[in-house]
Order: C-alpha cells, then structure tokens, then sequence
C-alpha cells in the first residue's frame, strides 16, 4: 500500500511575517532558543545603551533583575528617538521596535554617523528582543517629553505611542521586558550572568559606571574602572606579575580588500608577564570575543614573531631546537585587547568572534613595532621574560614526551601479552562487585591469595615504600613501575590540571574496573606509611576516586587475643581492654603480625570478608583543607612541618615506634 503524500506545488512556500520571523525561530537571531539565546537578547538592549555612554552620552547604566525574571536596562542617555521620520514615512519607535534591520548605526563609517564605534551593527537587537519578549514597556525622556510605549508577544498594544510633556531630570530610555516562555525553553537567567556580563562592560568602557540591583537577594553591584582595561589588569596581578604593566593605543584605517570601502580601528593593548595569573580577553566595539578571531590570530602571531626573534638574537635556543609557540608565552602572559572599529564582520549575530583581515593586519604590525621597541628599552627584563617562556616551552615539551611514554605504558587491556606484574585478578565482570586490594609486599600478597575470595576480589601487591607523588615531578612519578601498574589495573586513567601538564588528563571514571578500591598495609608504622604514599598517590594522581567514594582502607587488627576456644581482634587499645574486661580465666595476648604471618582464615575473617571485615571509607573533605594538611605532612613546607609536629605531636607519643 502506497502512502498518500501531501502536494508540493506552488502554494506549498510560504514565508514567517512579523514576529513570527523571531518567535518561530529564535536561534536564528539569538543562537539558541534556550537560556543561551535568552542571555543574549538581554545583551542586545544592554549594547545600546552602552553604545550611547561611550560615545560620551550618560554616565550610568542601571540594570534590575526583577523577581519575575524580568528584566530593566535604564540609561541616561539621549534618549532613542521615537517620533515621526520623514524620510522613512513611518514612526521611529515601529522602526526601532517592530522592524527588523533598521537602526541607527548603518553609516557608524561615514563622518556623519551618529556612532563612531558601536556594539550594534545590524538593526536587529532590539526588535528581536521585543519580537520574543511577554511583554516589553518602554519609557523614553527626550525632548521635553515622556513617551511610553506597550508591547506583548511581539505586537504594540495600548494605541501606539504616548506622549507627553515631562520636566524629568535626565534624558533617557527605560526597556523592562519579560522573556517569553514560549520562545525560550528557560528564561531564569541567573545573577552570575550579569555580575560577568557588566563587570566585562565596565572593564571595556572606561569611566562608564553599571549599576545592577537583583530583587531576589535584595542586593546591589556596581562595576565601574575609571582607566578600563589598565585598571582591571592591575586588579588580577594582585601585584604577582614579574614585568610592569605596558600599555598601547593606536589608531588607524585600512580595507579588508582592495574594493572594498576603507574603515577606521582603534586598538588598545594592555599586557604584562606573571607566572601565577594567566588571562587572555578580547573586546571588540564592548562585545567580549569568546572565540577570538582577527585579535586573536594578530595577538598570537606579533608575539611570536617578536619573541622568537629576540630569543635568536640573544643566542638563547639549544642547538636543533624547535622555535617558541603561543602555548609558551601564554603560560606568563596577562593580556587583554580592546579594540575597535566602523565595519565589524562578526562571525554571527551572537558576536564571539570578528573576522575582518584589516583589524588582524593592523593589531599584527601595531603589537609587533611597539614589542621591538619594548625589548630593546627594557632588555634585562625582556631577557628575564624569554628565560621564563624557555622554561615553560621546556617543561612542555618534557611533560608531552613523558605523556606519550604513559600513554604507551597504559595502552592496550591487562591479558597474557600486556601482564602487570604479580597482580591477581577476580573471575567476575560484574562491576558492582569487584574489589581491588592493594596490599603491602609480597608476603601480603601470598596470605591475601589464599583468604580472599577470587570470584570478586583482586589483588596487586606495593613493592616496598612508594614514591611520594606530592614531592615528586610527573616524569619521576611516571617512571616508577609499581604506579604505573596501579594506574594500569584501575583502568581509569589519570588527572593532572597543572598548567604544563594538562594534556596527561586521561582520566575517565566510567572505565574504573572496580567498585571498590581497597588499601591493605600492616598495623604498624610502616604499614602506616605505605597507606599514607598510597593515598597520596590518588590525592594527587585520581582526587576523584575520593570524592566518588571509591577509596577504602582494610583495617588490620592491633591484637590478638585466645581465651580458651575463643579467639578475638582488637583494632585498638580502647577495645583491647574491653575485652579483656570481659574475659574469665586466662587469655594470651599477641601483637597482630604482618599480613604476611597471618593464617588465611584470620585474613579472610579480619580484613577480606565483607560480613566481618572493617573498611573505612576516604570521604572528600574541604578541598583547602586537604590541601594543606597534605603539603604539611607531604610536602616541601618543613617549616609548617615542624610547626605541626610541635603543636600535636605529644597526641601521638603512645604510638612512637623507637625500637
């Protein structure tokens, strides 16, 4: 049977009208139909009132997250102009509000345009923004009068404009809107967004103040850098940078293309080098460019050059060595660009990256002339600069080769051709059962053999004290065999966030083979020690098998005490004596041996059944927490070592083994 398919004729094309061109297709305009797209349509009002401060009308601009979701842009600008236009036949507020591509920043290019560098390009921003709004009100003061205007779904409500006369104190314009539901699948956009959005505005507006209220919490936030980017650069030092700040600002005009119409741009660079703070942010016309493009090509390839040629003419590269790249510099670099421009070719409307090849051009031979000249004014300090960016090139270059011997260490699965050496594996597959005990020495592996229970219990014995992880560099660490083959039976892989050494990130959780992992050292000392090395091997190597509660410790017992038939286990010297206080006649008591000594049925009772056995659990605790006690007691901190041990060391004196 034959399905019956709809005609397809010509009364089958069809095209979306009014509102709908943005209510039906909000990603178009905005990039998403989710809170993405929400977030930018706000941005789309914010911009014009931002492209009137900077162009030196109003000072302030007040933005208010209402408990309703909705949302106020109030500035003190001229005012938008909403009367009758002659020239267009139509009011001014149905070609700002209601009309797509149309605007006043079209001939920004021309010495008559009434913005020279606008975040608005497109005439699009604030129809669109009313196109998906619930409900959008606008006031306007502006010559002598108050105008108001109603929206809902996208179309004027209320008979058209308002007006009149006002003796208001300022001119103006005043936007509150809802976004629509029913456009946007989540309009809750929540209060970091705009901390981060108007702290990235004032940053690149100098002199321009934000003001923003959110209802909810009943809190204000003002955001205001009197010299821009210079100010906020000296903000993220926290005076850490090893240079002084540099900052350059030039002006100039070119085409992207022969035939195509000349443009004016405007950039300004502000950078420093800093070993602790890294940041790299490009602003063009106010817009943050997430991906970059033209800035950040011209960025990457003036510094190069200019770096590489100085680090030649200093003699400074190694016989054969490959030549410094980006990756180098931006390890000490703080740097952010602000940059301008009449024609801006945006990726899309959504703004994270320009394309146009004059402004790439232009910052490119701008940044590399004003380089040149900073390294020969400044050598010594150029000469510390390209020393550090060496270091950084070095150490990753040693972190990549010591990646690649790891990778080829792990790789491939644990069978007959790929052995780790003298680990036991269980029989089952069922994740949910498997446990892998790490046990101490080969003493402990032969009695654990033979106590647990093989169907879900594997062992994998240490070889004496383990290296320190947290003292120890990744090519040092990597090299040790018994760590490797640890790393190699969990099968997880490892998690390294340092700054040379993020491409060993491995780590995946979902391909842990074990549902617990369990650490099984010796009730002394020693046994302590190793359980300690060990733990820190996953604090710094696996921190999330912690904090998904997959890391456990075997306790072992203290003591073991006969009474006639009956045998018991003291962990502790608080349960030894409980014990005994119980006990009729007469008892022997015997420090526990090593695992190695003990009988397999005394294993399989104290430590690898699941019915009588002990674990404790390793929870995740606060992270700085962690942190410091570990670089205390693990460290290179000697002097808060010997502080610690002062303060507490007289808790511990009982347990001092100074045989």
């Amino acid at each position: 049977m034959s399905l019956k398919m709809n005609e397809y004729d010509n009364e089958s094309i069809s095209s979306l009208k009014g509102e709908d061109r943005v209510r039906k297709r909000p990603s178009v305009i905005f990039g998403s139909d989710g809170l993405e797209g929400c977030q930018h349509s706000f941005f789309e009002i914010l911009s014009n009132a931002i492209d009137e401060g900077r162009q030196g009308h109003g000072d302030e601009i007040k933005i208010i997250r209402h408990s309703d979701q909705s949302v106020s842009v109030i500035d003190n600008g001229r005012g938008c102009p909403v009367e009758y236009n002659n020239k267009e036949q139509r009011y001014n507020w149905e070609l700002v509000f209601c009309e797509l591509y149309a605007g006043g920043k079209y001939d920004n290019n021309s010495s008559a345009g009434n913005y020279e560098y606008s975040l608005g390009l497109n005439g699009l921003g604030s129809c669109a923004t009313q196109y998906s709004s619930e409900y959008m009100d606008v006031v306007v003061h502006r010559d002598g009068y108050e105008y108001k205007l109603y929206f809902e779904k996208g179309k004027n409500v209320r008979d058209g404009l308002h007006k009149e006369e006002s003796n208001y104190k300022k001119t103006g314009t005043h936007i509150k809107w809802r976004p629509d539901l029913d456009v946007f699948t989540d309009i809750n956009i929540p209060l970091d967004f705009f901390q981060d959005t108007l702290k990235k505005q004032a940053i690149v507006n100098a002199g321009l103040k934000f003001v923003l209220e959110d209802e909810a919490t009943e809190t204000f936030h003002e955001y205001y850098y009197e010299n821009g980017i210079v100010d906020y650069l000296n903000e993220m030092n926290a005076e850490k940078n090893f240079t002084d700040l540099v900052y350059f600002e030039e002006n100039g005009a070119g085409r992207d293309r022969a035939d195509k119409p000349e443009y004016r741009v405007k950039a300004q660079i502000a950078f420093c080098f800093n070993n602790e703070v890294n940041v790299l942010e490009y602003y063009h016309n106010s817009s943050y460019l997430e991906h970059g493009g033209s800035p950040d090509k011209a960025i990457k390839q003036a510094f190069v050059y200019e770096i590489d040629k100085f680090i030649k003419s200093l003699g400074k590269y190694t016989k054969g060595e490959k030549k410094v790249s980006f990756i180098d510099i931006q390890d000490s670099l703080v740097l952010v660009v602000n940059s301008f421009s009449t024609m801006t070719s945006y990726e899309n409307q959504t703004k994270k990256a320009i394309t146009n090849k004059f402004i790439q051009e232009f910052i490119s031979d701008f940044v590399k002339r004003q380089l040149e000249v900073y390294f020969i004014e400044n050598k010594t300090l150029a000469e510390r600069v390209v020393d550090q960016i060496l270091v950084n090139k070095r150490s990753r270059e040693k972190a990549e080769k010591t990646r690649l011997n790891l990778k080829n260490k792990l790789s491939g699965k644990i069978d007959i051709n790929n052995r780790v050496k003298k680990f036991v594996d269980c029989r089952t597959k069922e994740l949910s059962k498997r446990e892998i005990y790490i046990v101490e020495g080969d003493s402990a592996l032969g009695a654990c053999k033979l106590a647990r229970d093989s169907e879900f219990q594997a062992i994998i014995p240490v070889r004496g004290k383990i290296l320190n992880c947290l003292k120890a560099d990744y090519e040092k660490i990597f090299q040790s065999d018994i760590i490797v083959d640890i790393i190699k039976v969990l099968g997880c892989g490892v998690e390294i966030k340092t700054k040379h050494n993020k491409n060993f990130d491995s780590f995946d959780l979902d391909k842990l083979a074990w549902d617990k992992v369990i650490i099984c050292t010796d009730a002394d000392v020693d046994g302590f020690q190793i359980r300690t090395l060990i733990l820190t091997l996953f604090y710094r190597l696996m921190p999330s098998l912690i904090d998904e509660k997959k890391v456990f410790i075997a306790e072992s017992p203290l003591y073991e005490i006969s009474a006639g038939k009956e045998t018991f286990f003291a962990y502790n010297e608080q349960e030894k004596a409980e014990i005994l206080e119980n006990i009729d006649g007469k008892f022997t008591i015997q420090r526990s041996k090593g695992l190695g000594e003990n009988e397999p049925d005394m294993m399989w009772h104290t430590t690898m059944n699941p019915e009588t056995r002990r674990l404790i659990q390793i929870l995740p605790d606060d992270e700085e927490h962690t942190k410091k006690i570990f670089d205390i007691l693990l460290g290179d901190d000697l002097a808060g070592r010997k502080e610690f041990i002062v303060e507490h060391g007289e808790r511990f004196l009982e347990e001092l083994d100074l045989s």
